[in-house]
């Protein structure tokens, strides 16, 4: 008898789900009409979305460090410029690009973009270049500034260890392997 009961209410759950239908509202044309001067007695009609959104301009900086942040989490490939896998200027060189602001695929390359900066002046958006091959003598790391707090300024790379991370400068390593800034906005 339990069983019977159990069976039932099983199936009057799965039927259910197909029976109750949530109304699904797709954006539809709404048409305004506006008429023009008393004179004129044309009128014009304008069809505006129902779905029309007001977008805040956010600055040019903040589009392409939340593009990079979406990487955030994502391992480490070397050439990767994909969420499968990313390296430190595969990073950057889809920041950008998807931001409509071309940079050159490497590193070393990308760090003779832009206009040379001061560390105490540097600002989110500003790229920040690395060696840290210790034989190497050319730049071979850059991260993009997302923060600065006084001191401590924050920026976002592709580590081989860790992937696609937020560190700080002030960090032992990172600080003693900097390079250069340079403002590419």
């Amino acid at each position: 008898m339990n069983r019977k009961i159990l069976v039932f209410l099983i199936v009057i759950l799965l039927s259910s789900c197909g029976i109750v239908k949530k109304k699904t509202t797709y954006a539809q044309d709404r048409s305004v009409t506006v008429a023009a001067s008393e004179k004129d007695s044309i009128t014009t009609e304008v069809k505006i979305p129902e779905s029309t959104v007001t977008i805040v301009e956010l600055e040019k900086a903040d589009l392409i460090i939340n593009t990079a942040m979406a990487y955030s989490g994502v391992r480490y490939k070397y050439g990767g410029t994909t969420k499968k896998g990313m390296d430190c200027s595969g990073l950057l060189y889809v920041s950008f690009g998807e931001n409509d602001i071309p940079l050159p695929r490497i590193s070393y390359q990308m760090a003779d973009e832009g206009k040379k900066i001061n560390l105490n002046k540097v600002t989110k958006g500003d790229l920040l270049f690395f060696k840290t091959s210790r034989k190497g003598k050319k730049i071979n790391h850059v991260g993009l500034v997302v923060a600065v707090d006084g001191q401590d300024i924050r920026f976002i790379h592709a580590t081989t260890s860790r992937g696609v991370i937020v560190s700080s400068l002030q960090e032992g390593f990172w600080n003693y392997a900097f390079v250069k800034a340079t403002r590419i906005l």
